[in-house]
This record gives C-alpha cells, sequence and structure tokens, in this order.
C-alpha cells in the first residue's frame, strides 16, 4: 500500500505538470517513472551522435570561443534538438484535443500544418468519438498518477463496429517505442479519473483495446499496443528500479573508524635508484 492520499491535484508550471495527493506530497508521474527506470541505450547513442553533429554544423562559429565557452555550447547543442520536438509534439496534442471535440482549428503554423490535416483524416477514417480527452489517472495502491490523451470509440477495420479504446499520440519521427506498452498499461490499470485539474475523481473506465497514433506531416496512423497485466507488472519493476536509483545512496554508509590505534611503525620510503 502506498502512502498517498486521494484526492490527486495536478498542478501545471510553465514547464510541464506534476501531481500532488491530498498531503500536498508529490506522486511520481508515469512518463517520468519510465524516463527514470528504464535504460535508454539509443538515447546515449543519440546524444553522442547530436552532440558531434552540432561541433560540426557550428565549427566556424566554435572556433572563435575561448576553449571554456565552445564546450559549454557543445554540451548543451543537443538540447535544442529535444524542446523542438517537444515543442511540436505539445502543439499537436493541444490542435489533436480541439479536433476530437469538434472545435475549429485556425491558425496552423504551416510547419505543423500537415500533422493537423493528418489528425483530422484520421478522426473522420476512424468515425473516433471521444469518451475522456487529457485526463488525469492515479493509482494509489501503487503510487503513481498521469494523464492520459484519450479514451475514445473507434471503428475496428477488423469487425466494422465501435470498440473502446485506450490512445495515446505520438509525434517523433522514430515511431513508436516498446515502453508505450508500460506507459498505456499504467494508465489502464489507474485506480481513478479525473477531468480537468482538480475535477471529481471517479473510477477508470475500462477499454477493449490500448493503441498509439503516430502523427507525422504525412499521416496519422492507428498503431496497436499490447497493455495488459504483464505489461502493468513490468512498469511496475521499471518504478521499483526508479525508487532503487533515488534510494541507492543511503545504501553505503560512512567509513568505519578502526577499534584501535596503529602500532605499526610508520613507513619509510626509499627513493628509487
Amino acid at each position: 500500500m502506498s502512502r498517498f492520499q486521494a484526492p490527486m491535484k495536478r498542478r501545471n508550471t510553465g514547464k510541464g505538470h506534476y501531481y500532488v495527493d491530498a498531503n500536498g506530497d508529490r506522486i511520481p508521474g508515469v512518463t517520468t517513472i519510465l524516463g527514470d527506470g528504464l535504460p535508454k541505450k539509443a538515447l546515449i547513442n543519440w546524444a553522442a551522435n547530436a552532440t558531434a553533429e552540432y561541433a560540426i554544423d557550428h565549427w566556424d562559429e566554435l572556433g572563435d570561443m575561448k576553449a571554456s565557452e565552445r564546450l559549454k555550447k557543445m554540451q548543451g547543442g543537443r538540447y535544442g534538438i529535444t524542446d523542438k520536438a517537444k515543442k511540436r509534439g505539445t502543439e499537436v496534442h493541444g490542435y489533436a484535443d480541439r479536433l476530437i471535440q469538434g472545435e475549429k482549428v485556425e491558425g496552423v503554423p504551416d510547419l505543423l500544418r500537415g500533422h493537423v490535416e493528418a489528425y483530422a483524416r484520421f478522426l473522420d477514417q476512424f468515425d473516433v468519438q471521444p469518451v475522456v480527452v487529457e485526463a488525469s489517472v492515479v493509482n494509489y495502491t501503487v503510487g503513481y498518477a498521469g494523464t492520459l490523451d484519450m479514451i475514445a470509440d473507434i471503428l475496428d477495420p477488423r469487425t466494422r463496429e465501435h470498440v473502446r479504446i485506450l490512445a495515446d499520440i505520438k509525434t517523433n519521427e522514430k515511431g513508436i517505442y516498446g515502453e508505450t506498452a508500460l506507459q498505456l498499461a499504467a494508465y489502464r490499470y489507474a485506480e481513478f479519473l479525473s477531468e480537468g485539474d482538480g475535477g471529481e475523481e471517479r473510477p477508470m473506465i475500462e477499454v477493449s483495446h490500448c493503441a498509439a497514433i503516430h502523427v507525422t506531416s504525412d499521416s496519422a496512423e492507428l498503431i496497436p499496443v499490447t497493455a495488459e497485466r504483464q505489461q502493468f507488472l513490468d512498469f511496475r519493476y521499471a518504478r521499483e528500479i526508479r525508487r532503487f536509483d533515488a534510494e541507492s545512496r543511503d545504501l553505503v554508509g560512512a567509513p568505519m573508524d578502526p577499534p584501535r590505534e596503529t602500532t605499526i611503525a610508520s613507513i619509510e620510503w626509499k627513493e628509487a635508484k
């Protein structure tokens, strides 16, 4: 049993959001747990390559700087790429939320127009009927919270009948990563759901399937994702790895004093001949 107490509240900040319980204690978020609890082998290689690419693309500019300034620029170069990707993802999510709720979308930047048009086609092609959009979920027993993109009824291409799915929108260029299964499983097996930042909690809505919606400038594809009890268990393993990593320093104590003073004579060092 976790130590968190209902109700959960989502707190928005300039850079994102976090979750607190009734006592004001922070509840770990699903994406934070996965970010800290799963190895990121591909990310290590990407960081090295992105830093090298930044150095090549800004070679002349870097050459005119002091060594310490050059190092700082190179160390932070890759973050410009991730910041742009995060900003694009946030903006696409915003337009997607408005579209699925039937709002009219205008003034879309040229850079995002393809994404928005692709998502609009997707909503029409699958006859997407929203049940819940952008809702917070929490599991007090395990101890985590998160924000799901949508629960919706869509036309199943295989049966031509509507099925209820839990879906997460992804905009990265590389496609859908396996950890999305753990993310969706955490949402699916949450205990409670609330709409808005302070909405009343109600039992989590059951769904038949989970999926990712991969939105690019050319298309929006529905990607089935296995997010069952086993994946929920795997998510809980990741949560425990994160907990261990955060607490591991406390497992190592301070050096111990010897039980008695030494009686060994001082060592005399001789110079090598």
